[in-house]
């Protein structure tokens, strides 16, 4: 517990730090607004604006929520199907390998044509950003499960169903909330790329106004909104992660020991 906390005010500390020497960088060389907005400045734009930014983050959190959420469902499911099934790794994955190298900016113009603008394709980019890394490392988890575990379950006439539940998953966890972590950061940017090219609401739609209009300070304030709902989602993901995934964690104590 001491460890834990010391590493949030460490963390806190480092964050802080950075705010205060880049305002004090911006004030020491009289750094313009218009180039870079100290973070006060920022904040109190965030502050003065937020009845009328506040639409848009909402927009933008309701949007990633639901193309993560889709994204985890399809991730999940493939990677079972991958990592569970030589076959369908051999199939797959270099199609997935393929698409997931398709810039996602060249994406949201076919979604608009399919859809119109708006928040279809923004969900749609979303969770086709954040599907590739479940995909990845659930079938990663499922491949490195112990054969020993899968003999055992064998023995004890267990189906591949019920060692895939029992075993295969449990291992999986670790593997799944690390993906989560990178998924929920690439929702966000999907969303912000979709909202840019093909939406009148949301944070990307905000930022790209405000940047036409020369408002530099607003654009940060959106930069500061969607760095603070991907550290939410960390935060949360990593929670979940120590109930879940508790036993797959060594502590400091055995590491100090060791």
């Amino acid at each position: 517990m001491k460890q834990d906390t010391k590493r949030r005010v460490l963390s806190a500390c480092c964050i802080l730090g950075f705010f205060v020497a880049w305002e004090a960088i911006c004030l020491a060389f009289g750094v313009s607004d218009m180039v870079l907005p100290r973070p006060s400045q920022a904040v109190s734009t965030l502050i003065t604006q937020f009845p009328a930014i506040w639409p848009h983050a909402f927009q933008t959190i309701y949007t990633t929520l639901v193309g993560l959420g889709l994204g985890i469902l399809i991730g999940v499911l493939l990677g079972m199907l991958i990592g569970s099934s030589r076959l369908a790794y051999d199939v797959a994955y270099p199609m997935l390998v393929g698409f997931s190298s398709i810039p996602k900016v060249a994406i949201v113009p076919i979604l608009v044509l399919w859809f119109g603008a708006g928040t279809v394709p923004a969900i749609l980019t979303a969770m086709v950003m954040c599907v590739f890394p479940i995909v990845v490392n659930v079938a990663t988890g499922l491949a490195s499960t112990e054969p020993e575990l899968q003999d055992v379950m064998r023995t004890l006439k267990a189906t591949k169903l019920e060692i895939l539940w029992n075993i295969g998953l449990p291992r999986t966890m670790p593997y799944f909330f690390a993906s989560l972590k990178v998924a929920a950061t690439l929702a966000f940017v999907g969303t912000v790329i979709a909202e840019t090219v093909a939406s009148n609401r949301g944070i990307g739609n905000l930022m790209m106004i405000a940047s036409s209009s020369f408002d530099v300070p607003l654009v940060f304030a959106g930069l500061f909104i969607l760095a603070g709902l991907g550290v939410a989602l960390y935060i949360i993901f990593s929670a979940m992660e120590a109930r879940v995934t508790g036993w797959a964690v060594r502590s400091d104590d055995f590491a100090a020991h060791g």
